[in-house]
């Protein structure tokens, strides 16, 4: 594993280092790491002051005195002035503490720097126009995914062992498959939207972090359930003792990605699990369906978001404006059909989650892309979003449907890079997710190539 944020918690704890040396650590590998473009603004005085004040007052919090960086989009930290990737926004003062924020706080986590997504979080590669042009610490010719590139880069890299991250069509679990980390979309209402409780992307997005373990997962996603009496409301979490019956999907991957599939099922089989016969063709539909609506999701989103907020978009790059436009061109009829799909999706999906516990798919269909794979200085909105689809072919599905999903390395190819999978829960399902990838995971497939900063 060669350390997560659970382990450095435990130094921290146990004296090895103190909250202020873990965070000399990480501020030192940023600076190591600046050329990989994973870390867009450093707030260095803050993190040490944060560090500083942990030392003087511990807790017994789960990941107590452990650095973490922010993505710069998504639920703003109070001292960290996000931009969303964009020109558009000045880096100022920052805004108050979401509620999220505040659970990261209370577990422990100090905050000291934002992490590089994409323009309002348009790509599946982490490249800005305002930069910086965001690199895999794997293989720094290759992008590290987006839209929470910069967070999954520098957690690979070891600059720090949790990274808050956000997913609204893949953004958690298409990077952390790209870096060889553990990604989990929460279930739709798991995690904290406050203090606005805006419902800007129509309840397809989720936030949480990207992590080297999945005891890292599971302890984060505690650390900022809803409510820790049942944090998914009329779905109650689900059982993760199974046996499981488990779908299989291994369509529209290339055939090592797809062999990691079939040998994680095999994997789970041994372990006591039932590979159950689903209807592939079925799955595969349903996901891109999931795909366009959410292409026209975050149209209509930025396209509102735009006007409210008086946006000068002459200066916004030209995928954004282009997203921008077919959003804003839609009328009234045409997203009342988008929400009528949205439902029909996820009641589909339910239907064959009758046949089954949880849904074994490839999370990428090749390894991570090239840089510049994903351009965003053009305006062919519909060429772009394809290629994320084709690149991500079951991601959307978890985004429309709000079921949550887990993604982690299980293997590595001929070139050293991950074979990530995906598995899918019904909702309130993430106590199941993170029993079959803890599974997995002690299958022992993967080896972190980095050392997480103060337990090198």
């Amino acid at each position: 594993m060669r350390g997560d944020a659970t382990a450095l918690a435990a130094a921290i704890g146990r004296g090895q280092l103190t909250a202020s040396e873990a965070m000399e650590a990480s501020l030192s590998a940023a600076v190591a790491w600046a050329d990989l473009g994973a870390i867009c603004h450093l707030e260095a005085e803050l993190g040490r002051s944060a560090a500083a004040n942990w030392d003087a007052r511990p807790s017994g919090a789960v990941f107590g005195g452990v650095p973490v960086l922010v993505k710069d989009l998504g639920a703003p930290f109070a001292g960290l002035p996000a931009a969303a990737g964009s020109a558009l926004f000045p880096r100022g003062p920052g805004a108050a503490d979401s509620d999220l924020a505040q659970r990261f706080r209370a577990a422990g986590l100090l905050p000291f720097g934002l992490t590089t997504s994409p323009e309002f979080g348009l790509s599946l590669a982490s490249e800005p126009a305002i930069g910086p042009r965001c690199r895999n610490p794997l293989d720094r010719s290759l992008s590290p995914g987006g839209s929470s590139g910069g967070a999954a880069a520098s957690v690979a890299a070891g600059i720090v062992a949790i990274a808050h991250a956000t997913d609204a069509g893949g953004s958690i679990r298409v990077p952390a498959a790209a870096c060889g980390l553990v990604g989990l979309k929460p279930s739709r209402g798991a995690i904290p939207g406050g203090p606005g409780y805006g419902n800007h992307l129509g309840g397809i997005a989720s936030e949480l972090a990207v992590c080297r373990s999945v005891r890292d997962t599971a302890a984060i996603l505690s650390a900022c359930a809803t409510d820790p009496r049942g944090p998914y409301g009329a779905a109650a979490p689900l059982p993760q003792d199974g046996p499981f019956r488990i779908g299989l999907v291994i369509d529209q991957a290339e055939p090592d990605r797809a062999a990691a599939v079939e040998a994680a099922a095999r994997a789970l089989e041994g372990a006591g699990h039932r590979i159950a016969p689903v209807d592939a063709a079925q799955v595969s539909a349903l996901a891109a369906t999931a795909a366009r609506l959410f292409a026209d999701i975050a149209a209509i989103n930025l396209a509102t978001f735009a006007e409210e907020a008086g946006l000068d978009l002459a200066r916004a790059e030209e995928m954004t404006r282009a997203t921008v436009a077919h959003g804003a061109a839609m009328d009234g009829p045409q997203v009342w059909r988008i929400t009528q799909e949205m439902v029909l999706v996820s009641r589909d999906l339910w239907a064959l989650f009758d046949g089954i516990d949880a849904l074994l798919t490839p999370m990428l269909s090749s390894a991570a892309k090239p840089l510049g794979a994903f351009p965003t200085d053009h305006s062919d909105r519909a060429a772009h979003f394809a290629a994320m689809q084709a690149f991500a072919p079951y991601a959307a599905l978890a985004n429309i449907s709000g079921f949550p999903a887990i993604t982690l390395p299980f293997g590595r190819d001929a070139a050293g890079l991950p074979l990530p999978v995906q598995i899918l829960a019904p909702l309130g399902g993430e106590a199941r997710l993170l029993a079959l990838a803890a599974r997995l995971e002690a299958e022992e497939r993967w080896k972190h190539p980095f050392a997480v900063a103060g337990l090198a």
